[in-house]
C-alpha cells in the first residue's frame, strides 16, 4: 500500500506545518488506539479461580502474550531497520489481521489449550509500534507527532480495558469472547486512520537539515552504532527494562489492583485515571519541540525520565502514609511511569541520532530497548508467580514501585551523564 497522490496527500505537501502535525498527529494517536485494541483489552479479565498445572490462568496468558512481543522485538530489530517506507501500511494491516484471528482461535479452543493463542497475538503486534512511528520520525514537529503516538498507549490501555469490562457487564459477553468482539469492534476504524496515516508524505529537505536524514540500516550499520554508543546504550537499555516490566505489570493486572483497593467494579475508573496522566505527558512531552539545540533536548529528556522514577516512588510513599487517596495514587504512579517510559518510545532516540548527526533509523534503536524490557516484563512475572505468589498483586506492585525509583534514577543519572561527555568528545573531533 503506497500513499497515493491523492488530495489529502498534496495538501499535506503544502499545507502549514500547525495543519500538518494536527493531522498527523491525530492519525496516528487514533490508530494505535485502535490496535491497542487487539491486544490489551483481555486485561479487563481477571479469570479468578481459574489455574493451570498449579498456575494462574492468566498469568498463563499474560506470559504468552509477553513472551510472543519480546520475540517480535527481536525479529524487529532487523525487520523495522531495514523496512521500506511503501511497507508500513500492508505490514500494520497484516500484523493486526493475524492478532485479530488469534483472538478468534482464544474464544473457539476451551482452556488451557487456547494459552498458545496469546502468543500469536502477541508476536505481530510488537512490530506495529515501529511501523506506525517510521511516519513520524525526523521531523521537525517529532516531539508533538511522537507524544501523540506514544500517549495513546496511556488513553488506549483505559479505553479498551473499560471497553472490555463494558461488553462483559453490560453485553453479558463472556471473557474468552469479549477481546474478539472488542477487536471487531474497532476494526473499521482502523483500516480509516491507517488509509489518513499512510497519506503522510515523507520529510522534507527542511525536516533532514534538523533532524537528520532517516535511513534503513543493514546488520553492518547496526553493529557500528551499537559498538558507538554501548556504555550508553547499556545504561539507558537497563532503565527501559524496569520501566517497561513495571508499565506492563501495571497494564495487565491493573484489575486485581483495583480489585484489592475495593474499587473494581467501575469499568471507568481505568479510563479516569489515565485520561489526565495523558493530557500531562502530552503537554510536557510536546513542549520539548521548542528546544531547538537536540543535545540540550537529550539531556532535558535524561531529567524528565529520572524526575519520573523518584515520582513513582514518592507516590508510594505517601499512599502508605495515607496521605493521598488510592485513584489519586495511582494517577501519580502513571504519571511518573509514563514520564519516564514515553520518551523512549518517541523523542529520547530521535534526539539521540539528531544530537550526533547519526544517518540512522530509531525503530533500530527503539526495538533493541524494547526486545529487553519485554524480557524484563516475562522475568517479572515469573518472580512474582515461583517466587511471591502469596504476596498480594497491590503490594507487590508497590515493592516494584520502589525498585524501579532507586535503581532506576540511578542508571539514567549514569547514561546522561555518558552522553554528556561522548557528545563532548565528538564535537571535539569536528574541529
Amino acid at each position: 500500500m503506497k500513499p497515493t497522490d491523492s488530495r489529502i496527500n498534496r495538501w499535506l505537501s503544502q499545507t502549514h506545518g500547525i495543519w500538518f502535525t494536527i493531522y498527523a498527529s491525530l492519525a496516528a494517536f487514533c490508530l494505535y488506539t485502535c490496535v491497542y485494541a487487539f491486544r490489551k483489552t483481555f486485561a479487563a479479565a481477571t479469570f479468578e479461580g481459574l489455574f493451570f498445572a498449579g498456575i494462574r490462568y492468566k498469568v498463563w496468558l499474560v506470559t504468552f502474550q509477553v513472551i510472543g512481543y519480546a520475540l517480535s522485538k527481536f525479529i524487529g530489530i532487523k525487520v523495522i531497520s531495514e523496512l521500506k517506507a511503501h511497507s508500513r501500511a500492508f505490514g500494520i494491516l497484516l500484523m493486526a489481521g493475524i492478532a485479530g484471528v488469534a483472538w478468534l482461535l482464544f474464544a473457539l479452543v476451551p482452556a488451557p489449550y487456547n494459552i498458545v493463542f496469546l502468543f500469536l497475538n502477541g508476536l505481530p503486534l510488537g512490530m506495529v509500534w515501529g511501523m506506525v512511528f517510521g511516519y513520524l520520525e525526523g521531523r521537525r514537529m517529532t516531539e508533538v507527532l511522537g507524544a501523540s503516538l506514544a500517549v495513546s498507549f496511556i488513553f488506549s490501555a483505559g479505553l479498551c480495558r473499560s471497553v472490555g469490562a463494558y461488553i462483559m457487564r453490560d453485553w453479558g459477553t463472556s471473557e474468552y469472547w469479549m477481546p474478539f468482539v472488542t477487536s471487531a469492534l474497532f476494526t473499521l476504524p482502523l483500516l480509516l486512520f491507517l488509509y489518513l496515516l499512510n497519506q503522510v508524505p515523507p520529510p522534507s529537505a527542511l525536516d533532514e537539515q534538523l533532524r537528520t536524514k532517516r535511513a534503513p540500516m543493514n546488520a553492518q550499520e547496526r553493529k557500528a552504532f551499537t559498538a558507538t554508543f554501548l556504555p550508553g546504550i547499556i545504561l539507558f537499555v537497563l532503565a527501559y527494562v524496569l520501566l517497561t516490566a513495571f508499565r506492563d505489570f501495571r497494564d495487565n493486572f491493573s484489575a486485581e489492583i483495583w480489585k484489592s483497593l475495593n474499587m473494581g467494579n467501575d469499568p471507568s475508573i481505568y479510563t479516569s485515571t489515565e485520561i489526565p496522566v495523558s493530557i500531562i505527558v502530552l503537554v510536557c512531552m510536546g513542549s520539548l519541540m521548542l528546544i531547538k539545540n537536540n543535545q540540550l533536548a537529550l539531556m532535558v529528556n535524561h531529567l524528565i525520565i529520572a524526575f519520573g522514577m523518584i515520582l513513582i516512588g514518592m507516590a508510594n510513599y505517601l499512599f502508605q502514609l495515607q496521605m493521598i487517596e488510592p485513584k489519586i495514587w495511582m494517577v501519580l504512579i502513571g504519571l511518573g511511569l509514563y514520564l519516564g517510559y514515553i520518551p523512549f518510545n518517541s523523542i529520547f532516540f530521535d534526539r539521540l541520532i539528531a544530537a550526533f548527526q547519526y544517518t540512522s533509523t530509531v525503530g533500530f534503536i527503539m526495538y533493541v530497548a524494547d526486545s529487553f524490557g519485554y524480557l524484563g516484563s516475562v522475568s517479572v512475572l515469573f518472580f512474582k508467580e515461583f517466587g511471591y505468589a502469596n504476596l498480594s498483586w497491590l503490594n507487590f506492585f508497590i515493592s516494584g514501585g520502589y525498585i524501579v525509583s532507586a535503581t532506576g534514577t540511578l542508571l539514567i543519572t549514569g547514561s546522561m551523564i555518558y552522553f554528556h561527555y561522548k557528545h563532548k568528545s565528538w564535537k571535539a573531533t569536528l574541529r
